[in-house]
């Protein structure tokens, strides 16, 4: 029962990254970036699948070298997601992946030398229809500019980030979209707001070098909530010193928590006390391990008790209700005569959960094919 969110989101211009739309009201897409050697094509292509699997819509794969784009070749000869190549200062890489079909360049053009070679980079991803990604990090501001504000600031981001923008303008290229990451929340936030106001570009978001996966997790909760919560970002990495799997992952729960974007079960789950009529916390978990292939969007709530269970059952698609021994079960709102077995609620849960998503699969199948009549 996945309510509309209310958020306005900032009006965007549209790029393509392949066969994924970017801003124009487009779905926010959620990406990751490879961590492995690229040149090691086998174990790039495997995590590239891997977070494809997942949902991811758009991987990066750092490219610092030929011999990385040579490599790059054969990785996007092997895998159908979009592939962005990540290249800095040298020009020549740019032109070769584009080449070997890179589906969007994240390069800054004041960092690639002279006007002749940024002319050369955007005459290509012009003439293949490539769109660049403008990408500006708080840990590596301009020296002149570190001079000019003393620290980085969102000002200093903002103003960063609009160099490379001109550039872009006077080549009369506008298929870009452009971030303006750092790691602390606070100048994150400042310099996204800032830059909002001063392109019409799509904003690809992230809070970098977040952390860990707890910490990191909720560092990007916040500030990328925060962004998105203001209508601002068309596409976000959650940046996590972890296995690329779980930025997608929570990715699409931020995304998930602000009613934007539904992607698989959403678990709302009690965190259990005294009056539990069984173990909610490890029901929970081996659910969403095993549920992890679903993708059908569906609120399943599993409460332990009667005091808050009856109302959240009435408006998840599934429901559990806690009672002694044998617990109350919910479909659509209504509470269902038959009981859940206490001692067997993973393996009966599961079952309805996976029946369900094939019937709510169905069903927007042939209410897509009557649309289409």
């Amino acid at each position: 029962m996945f309510a509309e969110s209310p958020i306005k989101r900032r009006k965007s211009t549209r790029i393509n990254v392949g066969s994924v739309p970017i801003g124009d009201g487009a779905p926010i897409a959620v990406q990751s970036m490879t961590n492995t050697q690229t040149t090691d094509v086998d174990a790039t292509v495997a995590q590239i699948n891997r977070i494809a699997a997942v949902g991811g819509e758009i991987v990066r794969v750092s490219v610092p070298t030929m011999d990385a784009a040579e490599a790059f070749k054969q990785i996007r000869s092997q895998v159908s997601v979009p592939l962005v190549a990540d290249i800095h200062f040298d020009y020549r890489i740019a032109l070769k992946v584009a080449e070997y079909g890179v589906d969007c360049l994240r390069i800054n053009p004041g960092n690639i030398g002279n006007m002749d070679r940024i002319r050369s980079v955007v005459d290509c991803a012009k003439d293949k229809n490539i769109p660049i990604r403008i990408g500006v990090n708080g840990g590596s501001l301009e020296k002149d500019l570190q001079e000019k504000y003393g620290e980085p600031t969102p000002d200093a981001l903002v103003e960063s980030a609009m160099r490379h923008v001109d550039i872009l303008d006077k080549l009369n290229f506008d298929q870009f979209k452009v971030s303006v990451k750092a790691s602390d929340v606070f100048l994150a936030v400042g310099a996204y707001r800032g830059l909002a106001q001063k392109i019409d570009q799509p904003l690809h978001l992230g809070i970098t070098e977040a952390g860990g996966l707890r910490a990191g997790s909720v560092k990007s909760a916040v500030g990328l909530g925060m962004l998105l919560a203001e209508g601002i970002g068309d596409t976000l990495r959650v940046s996590l010193a972890a296995d690329p799997v779980e930025e997608i992952k929570v990715g699409f729960d931020i995304l998930k928590s602000l009613r934007i974007r539904s992607r698989g079960i959403n678990f709302i789950a009690c965190p259990s006390c005294s009056r539990q009529e069984f173990d909610v916390i490890a029901t929970v978990n081996a659910l969403e391990q095993r549920l992890e292939d679903i993708v059908t969007p569906m609120d399943v709530s599993i409460i332990g008790c009667v005091v808050n269970g009856p109302g959240e059952a009435e408006v998840s698609d599934l429901g559990l209700t806690g009672a002694r021994n044998m617990s109350g079960f919910y479909e659509d709102g209504k509470r269902q005569k038959e009981r859940l077995n206490n001692e067997e609620l993973v393996e009966q849960l599961e079952r309805r959960i996976r029946a369900k998503a094939s019937q709510m699969d169905n069903a927007q199948k042939i209410a897509v094919a009557v649309k289409d009549d």
